[in-house]
Formats: structure tokens, sequence, C-alpha cells
């Protein structure tokens, strides 16, 4: 069973807490539209939220705050 994650791992990717936390949801919705649902898919180590999270740790998911027009944006970097 994989380690639970600490706020501290992240501390150095992004300014605030609140920022990860919409980042990672943000991820976590786009990879859970192209996962298949049902029995068996919910295991810890394929749960959409746990991938997002780890994206974050290797540095894959880049993020800018748009200040013109208020938008946020999300890119997946392989």
């Amino acid at each position: 069973m994989p380690t639970p994650y600490c706020v501290d791992d992240f501390k150095d990717k992004f300014d605030s807490l609140y920022r990860l936390v919409i980042v990672a949801s943000s991820r976590a919705n786009q990879l859970s539209k192209n996962e298949p649902h049902g029995f068996g898919a919910s295991m810890r180590a394929d749960k959409s939220t746990i991938k997002a999270l780890d994206e974050v740790l290797e540095g894959k998911l880049l993020y800018d705050a748009a200040e013109e027009d208020g938008e946020n944006y999300l890119e997946y970097d392989e």
C-alpha cells in the first residue's frame, strides 16, 4: 500500500494549499472522464486523485494564473 501524502510533500510545488487543491482536482476530473468505471475501478492505486497528486510531485502539471481575464489554465506536461 502506498504511503499517504503529507502537506509538506507539496510545499515546494505551489504557493498555497488552496492552489494545490484546485490544480489537483482539475487534473483528477480530467483523468476520471477518461477512465473506465465499474467494479474493481475503485482500488486506491487506480484513483484519479492519487494519479493527479503523483503528477504534481513529478512536476508534470503546469499551472498558469492569467490575471487579465481571471481564468486559470492547467496543462499536462509529459
